[in-house]
């Protein structure tokens, strides 16, 4: 089945689809609740990977967050969409796909003053091979251990994404 990538998916209260809409364009100042996902990515010796968002992106230039997050196609599964956006994203191939926070859900407003307002199951997987970021998407990263990652987010939360600071808050990272 092909999918329209320049697409999301725009869900009610429950995650039920309403209608699409183009990616490039739902992130505003009044962004309607949509469909996305996030990822946190070991590497087999107990390290997670944090990435540093692209100075270029649109929502939360800059900051530091999880390894990855996206936004699944209408109609695409969301583990495919995940798998998709690690090799697209960090030229990664995953295994163990794992969710983690099925039911997580955020909305945040950036410093801009763009909304983030997602239905956003989170997932963790191991990665097969070393990261190679596209520059578009990604400055920096970085493999760390939770304990570290927990004590960076606690002393600077304002260097890391919203998103990643509530996962933090539901998740053992010990158990990733």
């Amino acid at each position: 089945m092909k999918f329209d990538y320049t697409l999301v998916q725009v869900v009610d209260d429950d995650g039920a689809p309403l209608r699409t809409a183009l990616k490039a364009s739902i992130h505003g100042t009044d962004t309607p609740l949509h469909l996305a996902f996030s990822c946190h990515v070991e590497d087999g010796e107990g390290r997670v990977l944090v990435t540093r968002r692209a100075l270029a992106k649109a929502t939360w230039p800059g900051v530091w967050t999880n390894s990855f997050c996206g936004h699944p196609a209408p109609g695409e599964p969301v583990e495919e969409a995940v798998l998709r956006r690690a090799r697209e994203e960090l030229g990664l191939e995953l295994e163990a796909l794992t969710p983690i926070l099925p039911g997580f859900r955020y909305r945040a407003t950036d410093a801009s003053g763009l909304v983030e307002n997602e239905i956003c199951p989170v997932f963790r997987a191991l990665a097969v091979n070393e990261p190679a970021p596209s520059p578009d998407e990604v400055c920096e990263w970085e493999w760390t251990s939770p304990d570290r990652l927990r004590t960076a987010v606690v002393a600077a939360p304002y260097a890391f994404s919203p998103w990643l600071r509530l996962q933090l808050q539901q998740l053992d990272l010990a158990s990733l």
